[in-house]
Formats: structure tokens, C-alpha cells, sequence
């Protein structure tokens, strides 16, 4: 296991490989230190996210293996799938996933997502609109959804 530690406009953040793909993004909330080597997956995932930051990028294509649960799997993937500036509801994900009733396990594996930005937690937002929790906090939520122009808030 490899890890790097760098500045980004939303504080520290920490980044994990392991195997050739990143395993954890720790939010700066979440303190790391560095461990291991700087490995080629460690750089391209940090210069991903920089992009993302300065507005360059808006997929990312460093390989991601986030460990987890086959429905927290399920649900890593659905929220891959949300469009760069776009928000869904944790009820529309249960229902795009096959699990309609559960709405509340799919708020479960969004918080134990071990790479948010990559897999775009912040990106899902309460059944009126509003914001919800989010492991970095609803400031960087904001901060996020604003940088992607996303629409947000009470309906």
C-alpha cells in the first residue's frame, strides 16, 4: 500500500494505491500521512483531481478499486454513472439500482464510499433537493456541486 498526502483548494487530501489502482481518497477531515512510494497510478490521481479543481476535467480515468460490499459495489458504479454537474436523489439511486426500498442503505454505502470525488457522493442530494451529509463535510459539498455548476437545494 502506497500513499500521498498534497494540497488541493478544499485542504489536504490523501490518496492510496494498492495493486495498481486507488483504493481510498482521504478528505481533509480524514488526516493521512504519507506511506510507502510515489507510484504512477498516485501521480495520475492527483493530477486528476488538480484538473478536476481547476474545472480541466470532469471524468476521471485513473483506475479505482474501492473495497466494499457487492451492493455497496452496486451502488459505487450508479454513482460513477452521474453526469459531471448533475445531482441525484439516494431514492432515484435505490430505484436505478434494482433496490427501490433501499433508500437507506444506499445512503449507508455513499457513506462509506472510500473514494469520494472519483465516485461522486456529493453529487446526491435529499428527495427535495436539498443538501445532505457528506464525509467532507456540507461546506465542501457546496463547494463541489458549485465548481460542477450543479443545481441544488430545496425545490
Amino acid at each position: 500500500m502506497n500513499r500521498i498526502v498534497f494540497d488541493a483548494p478544499v485542504g489536504p487530501l490523501g490518496l492510496e494505491e494498492e495493486g495498481g489502482a486507488l483504493r481510498r481518497l482521504y478528505l481533509p477531515n480524514q488526516p493521512a500521512e504519507p506511506a510507502g512510494e510515489e507510484t504512477p497510478v498516485l501521480v495520475r490521481g492527483r493530477a486528476e483531481l488538480l484538473e478536476y479543481f481547476r474545472g480541466e476535467r470532469r471524468a476521471f480515468t485513473v483506475p479505482l478499486e474501492p473495497r466494499g460490499t457487492p451492493f455497496q459495489r452496486r451502488v459505487w458504479d450508479a454513482l460513477a454513472a452521474v453526469p459531471y454537474g448533475e445531482t441525484v436523489t439516494y431514492g432515484a439511486l435505490a430505484r436505478q439500482i434494482g433496490s427501490p426500498g433501499a433508500v437507506r442503505a444506499v445512503g449507508q454505502a455513499n457513506h462509506r464510499n472510500p473514494l469520494p470525488i472519483f465516485l461522486p457522493c456529493h453529487r446526491v442530494v435529499g428527495a427535495d433537493g436539498s443538501l445532505t451529509g457528506y464525509a467532507g463535510g456540507l461546506d465542501m459539498k457546496r463547494f463541489l456541486l458549485e465548481l460542477e455548476g450543479a443545481a441544488y437545494g430545496k425545490k
